[in-house]
Order: structure tokens, then sequence, then C-alpha cells
């Protein structure tokens, strides 16, 4: 019997209903079940053969767990190695060379040094800064947020240097980015599940979360479907995710990628509304059961050529898909 486990935290929605879902089905060879364990013998694989990923962001021993259990075999949703090295930076200049439109970005020092470190550790660093530069580039009104972070923690909204510099005084030793702000006409939602198919989800992030997704959305113009979608899939084909939620927010017209480390997305029945729970759960689900059903599978840790090759991949996009816009509908008719 093939066991697909799912390892969580604080949500129940998610993690009871996609249990259900795979064993209603009654797949042969096939269950669900959260997964169970204590401490991790070395010479002792993994028994599940995928593993859904929903905490080990949050638990250095499970992403020690899950490492482990993937070298011997269990496939992860989402790989443990690429999550552990991945930062919203790296995203971002990644996401330029693929021909994806971001915002004016930079990443800035440190306000108090890390622990165990002095000033003598930071000689190689400018000093005094130069801020005009910073201002210069990205402007007064932007966003101020960790290089490595979600969950909307240490998140500012920046309206003139007084704004950032107080938000700045306030980051700690946490390595903060700060982008120029997109005056969005629209802003999308993404799930993207097997790197393959692409949810989208009408999303105003300025709302109370649980009024985020957009009941009743307008009709949206077709070529700007298709390219969220397009550009959804070319970032999670790049960095390898199988599960990840992908957002733009759309200033004239260019959907610019805002947010897309988000390899253990919000899947919470009451946040995201029914429709989009259904679709979600169904998808994740598709894909595990495929992923067990195709065996172990060789896991290939060099990074650097499927980086490029993703880099250097054609940036046309596809022509609107109709289930897609269909989707875009669909998932406003469930209240969030």
């Amino acid at each position: 019997m093939k066991k697909i486990g799912v390892l969580f935290g604080m949500e129940n929605s998610f993690p009871a209903a996609f249990v259900e879902h795979i064993n209603a089905r009654q797949i042969e060879g096939v269950t669900a079940e959260f997964v169970d364990t204590g401490a991790v013998f070395l010479d002792k694989p993994s028994p599940y053969a995928v593993i859904v990923d929903r905490i080990s962001h949050d638990v250095p021993f499970y992403r020690a767990y899950l490492k482990h259990a993937a070298i011997n075999g269990t496939a992860i949703i989402n790989n443990p190695f690429w999550w552990s090295a991945d930062d919203k930076f790296f995203n971002y200049t990644l996401a330029q060379k693929l021909g994806v439109a971001i915002p004016a970005t930079v990443i800035l020092p440190h306000k108090n040094n890390p622990a165990d470190t002095t000033e003598r550790s930071m000689r190689n660093l400018e000093y005094p800064l130069n801020w005009d530069a910073v201002f210069a580039y990205v402007g007064e009104h932007g966003f101020m947020k960790p290089v490595d972070g979600g969950g909307w923690k240490d998140v500012y909204h920046i309206h003139n240097r007084e704004e950032f510099f107080c938000a700045y005084d306030q980051s700690r030793d946490l390595c903060m980015l700060y982008q120029k702000a997109v005056n969005f006409n629209e802003y999308f939602r993404c799930y993207v599940v097997g790197q393959q198919k692409v949810h989208i989800m009408p999303y105003d992030p300025r709302l109370p979360h649980h009024e985020r997704y957009i009941q009743n959305p307008p009709q949206y113009d077709q070529k700007l479907l298709a390219r969220v979608e397009h550009d959804a899939l070319r970032l999670c084909q790049a960095l390898g995710y199988d599960l990840n939620t992908v957002e733009f927010a759309v200033e004239e017209g260019i959907p610019y990628a805002i947010d897309f480390m988000n390899p253990a997305p919000d899947a919470d029945l009451h946040s995201v509304g029914q429709a989009n729970f259904d679709w979600i759960i169904k998808e994740v689900a598709d894909l595990a059961i495929a992923k067990a059903n195709a065996g172990p599978q060789p896991l290939d840790l060099k990074w650097s050529a499927f980086l490029g090759a993703a880099a250097t991949k054609s940036s046309k996009g596809p022509e609107p898909s109709a289930k897609n816009a269909a989707s875009v509908k669909k998932s406003a008719k469930s209240k969030s």
C-alpha cells in the first residue's frame, strides 16, 4: 500500500479534507493519512510514498525529516532542499531574467548586526549608505519586507522617507528588501499546481484577510489573464515548485509579480471560499496520487543547470485558455 501523508501545523480544513478526499476515491493501492513520526533514525526510510508539506518552514525538525525522507525516495511537495535555499530577492532576480515584470527592488543591510557579529564583520559594507540612490531607484512609496519571510510578518507600507526609516529602525537584525509600490487596478492570486495548472483568483490585499477573495468580479481582459497564467507557470517551473501561489498587481495593464514564494499557500476554507478550496483539494490530491503511482524518482540536486535552462526559455505567452478564464468566474461564486 502506497501512503500519502500530510504534514501540518495549526491549520484544520485543508489537511482533513485532503485525506478524506483521497481515501473517498478508493484508489487501489493508495491511501492517505496524517504524517506520524517520532525520532528519525538514520537507517530507516520514511514509510510514505508522498508527503505534502504544510509546516516545515516553521519547524526545523520537520525540515530535516523531509530531507531524509526525500533522499530515501519519498516525493515531497514541495522540494525541501530548494525551499531551504530560496528567498524573495533571488526570486525577483530570476523573474526578471525570465522576462516577468517586477517592481524596482533593493535589499538593505541589517539595521542591527546579526548575532555573533560586530562592526568588524561589516568592513566590506559601504558607509554611510547612499540612501538618496535607494530612493531615486525605488521611490518613496513602497513596501519593506523580509527577504525570507511570509504571513505578512514585519511588512511595512511606506509613503515617505520618515516612514521608511521608522520601519527600518524596527527591522532588528532581519535582512529586509524595499520594493516600489504598484498602484494596481486589478490584483490576482493564483494557485499553481504541478507546474501545469493555474487557478486565477481575483484578490484585494488591502481588505481584511477573510474578505480578500473578491466575489462577483468584473470581466477581465483575456490577454491579461493569459499573461498572468503564462507568467505564473514560468515562475513555478523555474523555481521547481509543485504547489505555490503567485500574486500579481496590475498597473496600466502590466501584471507585476509581487509575491511568489508561498510553497505552503493559504488553503483554509474560511479564507479562500468553497470553490477555491474544492479546486485546490482536488488538484493537489491528483498530483500526490500521480507521484505515489510513479514510484521513487531520481533526486536531482544540481540546481545550476536547472535554473540556467529556465532562464533561457522563450518568453512568448500562451493564448487565453477557456478553462482558466472560466475558473476566474467560478472562484467567485462562494463567499469566503
